[in-house]
Order: structure tokens, then sequence, then C-alpha cells
């Protein structure tokens, strides 16, 4: 399907709000073909699920302006021309000692507006607007090397599992979009970031010691072999994010982060979850993520096992660098 020039711009009603899609049929993913109102009509398709995962958090946006094989912007600040109902929320950078304005999802009108802007990809915090400095989400990315199985992922993640329901928390899983597996857990926001990736880092160093031929914590990349699983701890850092829940990923094939129930994790693929897949998913289960925000777990302990790591000799790495 070929992007023709000059097509019309169409307006879609969002909630009853007017949003301005200009370029509606430029393909924006080349494998089958879908297109930039195709992308616009997914995220509605699964609205309440991207709404959930981006509401109130400050959000990086991934833009592809000629579609994903094109360039890619990473987009911090709102982008120019917002309509007067697009919030944002303002965040400090004291590396750069910048302020940026970043988009705040509120509603699916913003979604589709920054959609308008070309974005494919949103990459939230994993604070809320109400306490920036405070997350209320703690981070489990397992991350494949290059040469890493899927099935040694899986059985990360059944590890992973396994260790949250030992400390009673209740953890969402989810695919990375990519090769890997996400599991979030809805946490107080009473911890800076320091101390959220220290817990972390002693929960991943838990699932190393069980997976000791499987999974690695090993701070240098060159360090870690091809073949490891690495349990990324690191996105719990300040200012470092990864894609949302029902986020598109920017590849050819339009694959999902999408949402699993723990008793799919053993057979879910990750090419299974694409924009050409999963309304119909949305459709049938719903937001499988939508209990989150009543799971709230006491990272208290996973504290306490930093501290015991640390008295053992264990450092904590040095904070990487922003994204």
């Amino acid at each position: 399907m070929a992007a023709s020039r000059g097509t019309p711009a169409v307006e879609l009603e969002i909630e009853g709000l007017p949003v301005r899609l200009s370029n509606p049929d430029r393909v924006y993913f080349s494998d089958r073909g879908e297109t930039k109102l195709d992308l616009a009509r997914y995220y509605e398709s699964v609205g309440p699920g991207i709404v959930g995962a981006l509401r109130e958090r400050p959000c990086m946006l991934h833009r592809f302006p000629k579609g994903v094989d094109g360039p890619k912007v990473h987009q911090k600040r709102l982008p120019a021309g917002a309509p007067p109902w697009v919030e944002t929320v303002r965040l400090h950078f004291p590396r750069y000692g910048l302020h940026a304005d970043e988009l705040c999802v509120t509603k699916l009108a913003d979604v589709i507006w920054a959609v308008q802007m070309s974005t494919v990809e949103f990459h939230p915090w994993n604070s809320r607007r109400a306490d920036t400095e405070s997350p209320d989400e703690w981070r489990i990315d397992l991350d494949p090397m290059p040469e890493c199985p899927f099935e040694r992922v899986r059985r990360a993640a059944e590890v992973t599992h396994e260790v949250l329901d030992e400390l009673g928390a209740v953890g969402w899983p989810k695919t990375s979009g990519g090769s890997g597996l996400h599991v979030y857990v809805r946490i107080e926001p009473r911890w800076g970031f320091k101390d959220v990736r220290r817990g972390a880092l002693a929960f991943a160093r838990e699932v190393e010691r069980r997976l000791p031929d499987d999974v690695t914590t090993t701070w240098w990349r060159k360090d870690r072999s091809p073949s490891d699983l690495f349990v990324d701890y690191n996105q719990n850092a300040r200012d470092h994010t990864i894609a949302a829940a029902y986020s598109v990923r920017g590849n050819p094939r339009g694959t999902v982060s999408a949402p699993l129930r723990w008793d799919e994790v053993a057979d879910a693929l990750p090419d299974d979850f694409t924009i050409a897949t999963m309304p119909a998913r949305f459709a049938e289960l719903g937001d499988l993520h939508a209990g989150i925000d009543e799971a709230v777990f006491d990272f208290a302990p996973l504290l306490e096992w930093a501290d015991r790591d640390e008295r053992d000799g264990r450092d904590t790495p040095p904070e990487p660098e922003p994204s």
C-alpha cells in the first residue's frame, strides 16, 4: 500500500474532543501496510488500557514522522501546537540544568493527539505528576542478550513470579514488544529512585541466585555472555523509561507491549501481539492490568535485602547515565 500525496486530513472525535489527523494514509508499518490512521484506531481500540498505563505520568514520546522505517525522534518536551486540553508535567534535569514540560496523559484524546504528532511509542516514567521524584511502579525488565533463547526469558519470568509470591507482591507481566518480558509491581510512593533501584537490584540478585546458569545482574554489558538473560534493574533509575503496556513498538511488524495473564507466559511469543491482533484480544479480555492500582506492595523488605547484600560486600553499581 503506497502513501498518497496530499491525502486530506481527517478529524476524529475522541470522547467529545476533536483531533485532526494529517496524512492519515501514510504507511507507518511496512510489513502489513498499516497507516497512521490505523495506528490511531489501534489506540482507540485499547483506550482504557493505554490511558491506564500512562495516566498522570511524565511521558517521553518516540516519534516516527515518516513511519517506522524512517528516522526516530526521542521527544521529552511536548511538541509544539498542542491543543489547550493537552496537559503536561514539568521535570527538572539537574545534570543539564534544564527543565522540560512532558506530555501527561489524562484521557484518550491526549494519546491520539500524540499519534497526530507521529508518536508510535509511549515511554512513561515510573512516577506520577503529584510527586515525580517518588516512583509508584517497580519495573522488572527481563532483557535477553542477543543469543538468549526466549525459553530462558520464560524461565526467569517463572522464577520472578515465584519470588514475588513469596514476598506477597502481585506482579503484572507483559511482553516488551521486543524480545523480552516486563513485570510491573505497584508500590507506595514513599521512596526515591535510588532506593527503588537498590531494591530492584536486590530482587534481581535473588532471581540470579535461583537461576545462576541463565540469569545475570552483571553491570557491564561487555562482561555478560551473549546468551545471558539480564535482569535490568536500571529501568528503575531516574529518567529511564520503557514502553508502556499497550504501546506499539517502532518496527515494521507493529508489535505491541502486551499485558499477559501469568498462565499465558509459558506459551506466549512476542510476535503474537501486534496492532493487527491486539484489538480483538482487548475486546475479549479487557485490560489485564486494570487491577494494578489496588495491589500495592510494601517495598521495605527489598531494601532490607539490599542492606544485607551490601553488608555481604556486594556493592550497588553507580547510577546509569540518563536515557
